[in-house]
């Protein structure tokens, strides 16, 4: 919530990226952003990767 990207977000994405950062840090998203593991770089690159993905399904799912 803190960068802005809360609200563009929706709640499938935002499991996604809790994932994608539990994968890489062992850990719950919360804590791993809390203890300062999870930069505010690298978790704009998780949700600019998130979203890409979600663009992309939305555009194959139009062309089936």
């Amino acid at each position: 919530m803190r960068l802005g990207l809360y609200f563009q977000m929706s709640h499938d994405d935002r499991e996604q990226i809790d994932r994608e950062i539990g994968r890489r840090y062992g850990m719950y998203c919360d804590d791993a952003i809390r203890m300062g593991l999870a930069k505010k770089d690298e978790f704009r690159e998780i949700v600019h990767m998130i979203s890409k993905r979600r663009k992309k399904k939305k555009v194959v799912g139009m062309i089936v």
